[in-house]
């Protein structure tokens, strides 16, 4: 009852604020419809006065109902409504409950008229309804309402332009290491057979697995950048899936102007393969909390080889399934462990092949722990939560337990 009080003193006073205006131009409305001019002095000043009771009776008939104003948005322009009156049928809702404000239409039936009575937009303008154009919205941001993404950011080449930076960066490093090979008797760029994971190929398949973890480290980083940058775009997981795969393309293109390497179609396969994982972990929603792609280096004689077969045999690549990811162990100790599945090789260096030593090719199976779970898991610091990614793909050794399958 306030409110509907509060509104019929809003209406009468605009309506007397109108009237003072028709009057101080000399223009009156009588009984027959007519209108006839008054000479009269002063009205200038019966005008001014009008204006000033309006606009102290406006403000305060809203304020004496609570009806402040809420800022929503710094974009748009800034306006307050009122809430609409419960009623047992919406259809049943008066007209005057439809409030229209001074600074958005006219009277009611202009524009807010048409609007359903559990509607809380105005439109600024009246063409806007019958257009379908978006509204201007008043009132707090209901949880529906939330802004979709920048729309700028829908194709190929726009998303390909928010990560410039990143992905000049990423071409820049595999430009630095690969460009010492223009220097070594390069040679015209040519195809060469690798094989896979036969004991009788150079890396027994370790060399293929290094590529489709670079593959889906870079993708998953061109991801993480894109989310940020484009207020998570759709799309964007393909997106850093396809750069990735063109900066692996690019660093193949590098290795066949090697004489004792080339062009590996079987490189490109697992590039692609470790591309799809990026795109399959980062569509499925909850996935990424649930399954890692994990390289895990352990130490040897030398303590850390950067290059060559022994570099090789130190990496342990493997899925990492985290009980973290799932509700039912979100309050259990189990929460803190890890199931892996992987592979290694070993004993597959020329020194070790002339001794006659046969390669060794394992699958493994093991625990470990999660410690981004067990250190990071509410981190609120920024080096807390970057330390904590990197645990999604690094695995410091010692950290669990493996058994070989397969010999």
């Amino acid at each position: 009852m306030r409110l509907l009080e509060g509104l019929s003193l809003v209406r009468h006073t605009v309506v007397a604020s109108i009237g003072a205006l028709l009057r101080s131009t000399g223009v009156a409305l009588s009984n027959s419809g007519q209108s006839r001019r008054f000479p009269r002095p002063l009205r200038m000043a019966r005008l001014l006065a009008a204006s000033l009771g309006a606009s102290t009776a406006l403000p305060a008939a809203a304020m004496s109902h609570d009806l402040a104003p809420t800022i929503i948005a710094p974009q748009l322009p800034v306006g307050f409504r009122l809430e609409y009156l419960p009623a047992a049928d919406p259809s049943t809702v008066a007209q005057e409950q439809r409030i229209a404000f001074p600074s958005v239409c006219l009277t009611p039936g202009d524009c807010l008229g048409r609007l359903a009575p559990d509607d809380r937009t105005a439109y600024a303008d009246p063409d806007d309804a019958e257009a379908g154009r978006v509204p201007l919205a008043y009132g707090p941001v209901e949880p529906g309402d939330a802004p979709s993404p920048d729309r700028s950011y829908r194709s190929f080449g726009s998303q390909v332009g928010a990560v410039k930076w990143e992905m000049g960066a990423v071409l820049a490093y595999y430009t630095a290491i690969n460009g010492p090979k223009l220097f070594e008797d390069p040679v015209a760029p040519h195809f060469h057979r690798e094989g896979w994971f036969g004991e009788s190929t150079r890396n027994v398949g370790m060399d293929k697995l290094a590529h489709a973890y670079s593959a889906y480290v870079i993708s998953d980083l061109l991801y993480a950048r894109l989310k940020r940058a484009t207020d998570n775009a759709p799309g964007i997981q393909y997106t850093a899936a396809a750069l990735a795969t063109a900066t692996m393309l690019y660093t193949e293109f590098w290795d066949s102007i090697e004489e004792s390497a080339g062009w590996s179609w079987e490189d490109v396969a697992f590039n692609t393969l470790g591309s799809g994982f990026s795109i399959l972990r980062n569509s499925v929603p909850g996935l990424d909390r649930k399954l890692d792609f994990r390289l895990m280096i352990v130490p040897n004689s030398n303590f850390i080889n950067v290059e060559g077969k022994r570099h090789f045999e130190q990496q342990r690549y493997f899925f990492a399934f985290k009980f973290a990811g799932f509700e039912a162990f979100e309050n259990s100790p189990l929460r803190l462990l890890e199931l892996h599945l992987g592979y290694y090789g070993r004993n597959f260096t020329n020194e070790d092949r002339a001794m006659g030593i046969r390669p060794d090719r394992r699958i493994f199976v093991g625990i470990g722990i999660n410690l981004r779970e067990l250190f990071f898991r509410n981190s609120r610091s920024r080096v807390g939560r970057a330390a904590g990614e990197v645990l999604d793909y690094f695995q410091p050794p010692y950290t669990a337990i493996h058994t070989h399958i397969t010999n």
